[in-house]
């Protein structure tokens, strides 16, 4: 079978290896659709991973959805030709962390993945991932590229959950990509007052608005008095960071109102402190959280989100590549132009 093997993000390559085998408790499923997150153009994240498993390659791709085409006899409640989301990444449920709430920080769900990765034209489901609530039958109103966005879409409502999105508040999303995009429009749905949204892209600046905001501002502008004038003269009451850059990390401590809460969904790379006015913060009562991932609960809200068609996902698409394609699919999403959700379909080599 075809895989894509991710060597650095200029250096993706195709290469064919031979279809995982399943054993006890496993299924396999063919690929349909499988999303590019920004995750997978993190080259430190990436090379930090490949130096602690000793590779100097690895095959990336957690935003999957398939057919089941083999499956254990030992599996019951699923069957072959049960279109499937899959989690990559399950927790515990039984960690000092899970049971506080916190099941991104699970080392379980730190350390499963499937096998080889989701740019492939097949992946191996462990028994750990159907047991710990991972796997997800699609309704027949789900279509595969739908089912790509329930966990990216899971992140955002972890994030927001976590934030307590709310009804009268007024949100600032710094940055425009397809995380900014969900945050639109799921804080939206929640009944925030105003959502304003930045980014250095004009080309997202207008799928913000499009999904959404109320007011869009490029991100080089002064965007706590730009924030002020559209506000009645305030900030926002929930800043949520999208952007790793550490300028939109500054821009986050400049813009937040007093009792208002930052969340860093997206974070700069290693080794960049931020400097925080911790006094004025102190006064103010201002909260700085971050989001890691999704659970199941996430995960669960997502879906019925999507099953509802409440948020639009497959307009985020701008484009879809076959997996022999997957090095110009990598471009398209570093060069972070007139773009949003690259879809890789393996099926249409």
């Amino acid at each position: 079978m075809k895989i894509a093997r991710y060597y650095s993000n200029d250096d993706v390559r195709v290469d064919e290896v031979l279809k995982p085998i399943i054993g006890s408790g496993e299924f396999l499923v063919k690929v349909k659709k499988s999303g590019i997150c920004g995750s997978d153009i993190l080259e430190y994240y990436r090379f930090a991973k490949m130096k602690k498993l000793g590779v100097i390659s690895l095959v990336l791709g957690h935003e999957i959805a398939g057919d089941i085409v083999e499956i254990s006899n030992t599996i019951k409640h699923l069957k072959v030709g049960d279109r499937v989301f899959v989690s990559h990444h399950v927790p515990c449920f039984e960690c000092h962390y899970c049971k506080q709430g916190h099941h991104t920080a699970c080392d379980l769900l730190h350390n499963t993945n499937f096998d080889p990765g989701g740019f492939a034209e097949y992946v191996r489901v462990p028994k750990v991932n159907i047991e710990k609530k991972g796997v997800y039958i699609l309704d027949k109103n789900v279509s595969y590229e739908d089912a790509v966005f329930i966990e990216p879409l899971g992140c955002v409502c972890r994030a927001q959950r976590l934030a307590n999105v709310k009804k009268g508040l007024t949100v600032l999303i710094l940055g425009s990509g397809v995380s900014g995009i969900l945050h639109i429009q799921l804080a939206k749905l929640r009944g925030v007052k105003k959502i304003i949204a930045t980014d250095i892209n004009e080309f997202r600046l207008k799928m913000a608005k499009k999904f959404g905001a109320d007011f869009v501002f490029h991100a080089k502008e002064d965007i706590a008095t730009e924030l002020k004038r559209v506000n009645e003269d305030r900030l926002a009451d929930i800043v949520i960071v999208c952007a790793g850059a550490l300028s939109a990390a500054k821009q986050a401590l400049e813009c937040a109102a007093p009792g208002s809460k930052i969340i860093f969904f997206a974070v700069p790379k290693p080794g960049i402190n931020l400097e925080v006015p911790i006094n004025e913060y102190w006064r103010n009562e201002i909260t700085i959280m971050t989001s890691y991932g999704a659970a199941p609960e996430d995960l669960d809200e997502a879906y019925n989100w999507i099953l509802s068609k409440r948020i639009n996902v497959v307009d985020i698409i701008t484009h879809r590549f076959p997996l022999s394609k997957v090095g110009e699919a990598f471009k398209v999403v570093c060069e972070a132009g007139e773009s949003l959700k690259v879809i890789l379909e393996p099926e249409k080599d």
